[in-house]
């Protein structure tokens, strides 16, 4: 394709943004929506577009004299995450229509900041997915931080900044470590004859040995707190508890997938030798990410620090998935990355509406809220069960290809996983029965007392959608995600585990 489709993509949410931050009121909302949706528009067409077979790859020679190029391109990893980042924005914008009205008490900036903000996000978020050379993609993922950090700290609670700096630190820190693993890659790949960051180049060239593994432990570090993972998850919670509903989305749904997208397309696809090395150190922390997550949701008493410990444990899954190295488990890890921006989504937003009626995130100031807004509880019930993967959701098709293809490899990884599926189920009913069943509190009558407005049911209802078509339906979207499953197979140079006949048995 001559036209320069991923560009554009990318590059018109940025400067949009910025424009958006110079506008003020109505007209600032209106033009950030009108933006985001056509941003949608553009990303559907060109996932198509790739899904069918079209190329919409760029390449521009950028820094010549260290074989850097603006690189992108449009595999099926790359573009399942711009669908997923495209669909997300927009419904954040219109659940945060008021946001800088419902924090000028504790001094949130303006809402056209926030959308203005949160469309520069995007924009470097998709050069993030679909960046194919090294060195661009570090730029952007730490670009990341410098919006995302303004929109922790300019909207939420009263110890926002203090968690944006926490995560700030957190992600610097992985950062640094990064980039030294960046030049350590363009370094190493001059002894093939030709220094180079496109990820076509590295390719070719071996990181075995001692290298290899110095390298990928310092891309892995990264992602692990991007993910993030126990025990470097902890900037997550505080960051959920202060964050708006709507920047908590954001952060969860779209920016945290870069760790595990940069999992895939860089730790196995360039040290495929090193991540075997790693792996059972890795899956034992997937392992502890799942329980320790969801017993830490579980006993929660923050609606808002329960979801984030809910994406710690989901995370987990992912991992688990990816370093299985097979196809079915890899195919999983992908669709429960897409799944979970939607699933998360839901859950974090509608708690949100129902927090800002409430005027508290305990779990302990509802009581029988069903009664007074049933329409938004059920939304949550079902955000809920798409939560725990409950099968006719989307997320119990990718949990159950993570874990079943993960089998054939690590079956008692995998036994002890499945524990943190009864936990989810746990601490997901256990919240809607103290929040929602009951009779009904005082100050549940008093302030609980309008159920979704039609701009709140405009909002959810997408994703709802999203989750059960999924559920029932997932071919189109899996038909995409497995090639790029079995392109890091051959990256890896694995094949699927044959499976085992017991004697006798034919």
């Amino acid at each position: 394709m001559s036209f320069p489709i991923l560009t554009v993509l990318a590059l018109l949410p940025v400067l949009a943004g910025v424009v958006v931050l110079l506008m003020k009121g109505r007209a600032a909302r209106l033009t950030g929506m009108v933006v985001s949706l056509a941003i949608l528009v553009l990303g559907v067409v060109a996932f198509v577009a790739a899904a069918r077979g079209t190329d919409l790859a760029e390449t521009h020679s950028w820094i010549p004299a260290v074989g850097a190029w603006y690189a992108l391109g449009s595999d099926p990893l790359s573009m399942t995450m711009v669908l997923l980042t495209v669909a997300l924005v927009p419904v954040v914008l219109g659940a945060e229509w008021h946001v800088g009205e419902r924090t000028a008490a504790t001094g949130g900036l303006p809402t056209s900041a926030f959308f203005g903000l949160a469309l520069i996000l995007e924009g470097l978020a998709l050069y993030c997915f679909v960046s194919v050379d090294v060195l661009l993609f570090y730029l952007f993922f730490e670009a990341t931080l410098i919006p995302m950090y303004f929109l922790i700290s300019g909207w939420g609670g009263p110890r926002r900044r203090q968690a944006a700096v926490k995560f700030l630190i957190y992600s610097l820190a992985g950062g640094l470590v990064m980039l030294f693993a960046v030049i350590g890659v363009g370094v190493h790949s001059g002894s093939s004859g030709k220094t180079s960051f496109l990820l076509s180049d590295l390719a070719k060239v071996s990181f075995d040995g001692s290298i290899g593994r110095y390298l990928f432990i310092g891309f892995f570090v990264a992602f692990a707190i991007k993910a993030p993972m126990v025990p470097v998850h902890t900037w997550l919670p505080d960051t959920a508890e202060q964050a708006t509903p709507g920047a908590s989305t954001l952060l969860v749904g779209i920016l945290d997938k870069i760790g595990t997208f940069g999992m895939l397309r860089l730790c196995l696809g360039l040290f495929p030798q090193a991540s075997a090395w790693a792996t059972p150190v890795v899956l034992v922390l997937a392992v502890v990410s799942i329980l320790w997550g969801a017993a830490m949701a579980a006993t929660s008493k923050d609606l808002m620090r329960l979801v984030s410990y809910t994406s710690v444990s989901h995370f987990g899954f992912m991992v688990l998935g990816i370093f299985a190295v097979t196809t079915s488990s890899i195919t999983g890890s992908i669709f429960y990355m897409f799944n979970h921006g939607f699933s998360t989504a839901a859950l974090f937003l509608v708690l949100g509406f129902l927090v800002h009626r409430r005027g508290s995130a305990d779990v302990n100031a509802f009581g029988g809220a069903q009664k007074t807004a049933p329409v938004l509880a059920g939304l949550f019930l079902v955000a809920g069960l798409a939560t725990l993967g409950l099968p006719g959701m989307s997320s119990f098709v990718s949990e159950f290809l993570s874990l079943a293809g993960a089998w054939g490899r690590h079956p008692v990884y995998v036994a002890v996983a499945t524990i943190g599926m009864v936990l989810a189920a746990v601490y997901v009913l256990r919240a809607y029965k103290r929040t929602m069943t009951g009779p009904v509190t005082d100050d549940v009558a008093a302030h609980v007392d309008k159920d979704a407005s039609g701009r709140e049911k405009l909002v959810l209802a997408p994703l709802v959608i999203v989750l059960l078509v999924l559920g029932f339906f997932p071919k189109p979207i899996l038909s995409v995600i497995e090639p790029a499953a079995r392109a890091t197979m051959s990256q890896v140079g694995a094949t699927d585990p044959a499976p085992v006949a017991k004697e006798g048995v034919k």
